[in-house]
């Protein structure tokens, strides 16, 4: 397991309240948003043919919990 460490940065108050509006909106804390931000900002790099929407959606996804379908008989 990949040991994780923490390093403040210092961000503008604008900013800052502007990712805490948003961390709100989608339902995490302001760390995990900044984080996914710039998951996505990085993937986006990396791939700058695919829309910025269908990046998103595939990191939701991908951080989704998913349940193996079960068929009824």
């Amino acid at each position: 397991m990949q040991q994780q460490t923490y390093q403040s940065i210092r961000l503008p108050a604008g900013l800052v309240s502007s990712l805490k509006k948003e961390s709100e909106a989608a339902m995490r804390s302001m760390p995990k948003h900044t984080e996914f931000l710039l998951q996505l900002v990085r993937a986006a790099r990396d791939n700058p043919d695919l829309p910025i929407d269908f990046i998103e959606g595939c990191l939701l996804a991908r951080g989704e919990e998913s349940v193996p379908f079960e068929f009824i008989k």
